[in-house]
């Protein structure tokens, strides 16, 4: 989420990452905006997503459906959506990707925990990227549609991890997005002085490490949820019978794709 830059020239670095430097023109502004988004709005959404959404599965099915029927039925949802959450992330990947390809690889020479953490945090936002982008294409754009069905939506996540490549694709995914939101908000305190002074960041960083696991936690917990329940009619197939009634005394059937 927010990311340091490399060192500035002349600068000694005794310990961890640099800190964030100031820039100059729209490079100043361009990464105060990638160190805050990476917390407001894209870290919010992750946190409500894991931690709230994703965790209604645990209880069922219908509990699953109740929180999906509720964030369809937010009022303006696709620009709650557009502004919120994709243009968000999209600009918080990119220009991460940038702000890598800028940086200079020095784990090697300076072989320090910290240092290592904040490679695990380039990489692991590379992967969550990844996973988020499929996640959201696959779960919004294709076959059912969620707002109009949210009541097929715990069977439609049940048709990708029963399958066993896409489930280990979720799992390294959640882990990725969720330490690297964890340990971005570590960077993020640190490097705008809100937790100053080496011995509060110390016991900061632990906290975030254990948000980390908390995080990591609800998400695995309702990856099994999907996986220990039985799966919902057609949800291996893609096909899904869907009972509509029509009064209160009959009702059709019909297969939705």
């Amino acid at each position: 989420m927010a990311s340091a830059s490399s060192t500035a020239p002349g600068q000694v670095v005794t310990h961890g990452v640099a800190p964030l430097r100031a820039g100059q023109g729209i490079s100043f502004v361009l990464r105060r905006l990638h160190s805050l988004s990476g917390i407001v709005p894209v870290g919010a959404f992750l946190f409500e997503h894991i931690l709230v959404s994703n965790s209604t599965a645990i209880t069922g099915p219908d509990a699953y459906a109740r929180q999906v029927s509720f964030l369809a039925n937010l009022p303006l949802v696709f620009f709650l959506e557009l502004f919120g959450i994709w243009l968000p992330i999209a600009f918080h990947a990119l220009y991460g990707f940038y702000i890598w390809y800028r940086g200079d690889g020095n784990t090697i020479q300076y072989p320090w925990s910290g240092n290592w953490m904040y490679t695990a945090q380039r990489w692991t936002g590379g992967i969550a990227f990844a996973y988020i982008l499929w996640h959201t294409w696959t779960m919004r754009f294709t076959g059912i549609d969620l707002h109009a069905h949210p009541e097929l939506s715990f069977g439609k996540v049940q048709a990708e991890v029963f399958r066993a490549p896409f489930l280990l694709f979720y799992v390294v995914g959640l882990i990725a997005a969720s330490w690297h939101f964890a340990y971005g908000i570590w960077l993020f305190s640190a490097k705008w002085g809100i937790v100053t002074g080496e011995k509060a960041q110390k016991r900061f960083l632990i906290v975030c490490l254990a948000f980390f696991v908390v995080l990591s936690g609800a998400g695995l917990a309702s990856l099994y949820s999907f996986r220990s329940r039985p799966m919902q009619d057609g949800a291996a197939s893609g096909r899904i019978t869907v009972t509509i009634a029509d009064h209160p005394t009959a009702a059709e059937r019909r297969p939705v794709r």
